[in-house]
C-alpha cells in the first residue's frame, strides 16, 4: 500500500489575449496584485492559431504568457479559474469579453490548464473546473498529446516553458520559496502591491 504524501508546490502559468495590449497589462498587474510578483513575462506576440475567438473578440489578438514566483497549492486550481473568470467580466465591456485568461500551472512532471468544459481527458476537479493535461515532461523536454492544442505544441511556447520550468526548478532545489506560501482556501489570497519588473521577458 503506498501511503499519501503531500505533493510538490507548483507554478503558476497564465496565458492571456486581448485585441489590446494595454488591458493585457491591466490584467497582469490585476493577477500580480492577487497572487504575487511575476518573474516571467512573454512579450506580446500575435496569436492565430485559430479562428475560434474572432466572432467574440475581433482579429488581430495579442498574447502574453505570464509566470509567477510564489508557489500555489495544486487542488487550488479551481480557485484560481475561478478568480480569473472574475477577472474576464471586471474588464469586459457592454457584456463582451475583452481579455481571455487561461490559468494553469507547471509542475515538474507536466503542464495542467484549468477549464471550464470537460472531456475524456479532462478529470472534474470541483466548482465546475476540469484539469487539462496539456503537456508532459520527459527527457528534457515537453512533449504533446493527441489532444493538446497546436499553439502548445509548438517550439516556441514550449521552449518558453522549459525556461519556466528551469526557474521553478531552481526554486524547489533551493527552497527560495516555501511550498504552498501562496494560496489559501480561506479565500485570503491576495498579494497587495504594484507589478515588480519581471527578471525575464522574451524579445
Amino acid at each position: 500500500m503506498s501511503a499519501p504524501q503531500q505533493p510538490e508546490a507548483v507554478k503558476l502559468v497564465a496565458s492571456l489575449f486581448s485585441g489590446d495590449d494595454g488591458l493585457l497589462g491591466e490584467a497582469v498587474q490585476s493577477l500580480s496584485e492577487r497572487y504575487g510578483r511575476a518573474d516571467f513575462i512573454s512579450a506580446p506576440t500575435p496569436f492565430s492559431y485559430t479562428d475560434y475567438y474572432i466572432k467574440e473578440f475581433g482579429g488581430s489578438l495579442i498574447r502574453r504568457f505570464v509566470a509567477f514566483e510564489r508557489l500555489i497549492r495544486p487542488e487550488s486550481l479551481p480557485d484560481v479559474k475561478i478568480w480569473t473568470n472574475a477577472l474576464e467580466k471586471r474588464l469586459s465591456a457592454e457584456g463582451q469579453r475583452r481579455v481571455n485568461i487561461d490559468p494553469g500551472y507547471l509542475a515538474m512532471a507536466h503542464l495542467i490548464l484549468a477549464t471550464g468544459k470537460g472531456y475524456g481527458h479532462r478529470p472534474y476537479l470541483r466548482d465546475g473546473i476540469y484539469a487539462d493535461l496539456t503537456l508532459i515532461y520527459r527527457g528534457k523536454s515537453f512533449h504533446s498529446l493527441p489532444w493538446t492544442y497546436p499553439d502548445y505544441a509548438g517550439e516556441e511556447v514550449t521552449g518558453m516553458l522549459l525556461r519556466i520550468r528551469g526557474k521553478y526548478q531552481m526554486q524547489l532545489k533551493e527552497n527560495t520559496v516555501g511550498p504552498f506560501d501562496s494560496l489559501r482556501t480561506s479565500g485570503d489570497e491576495t498579494a497587495h502591491g504594484k507589478l515588480d519588473e519581471p527578471s525575464v521577458i522574451l524579445s
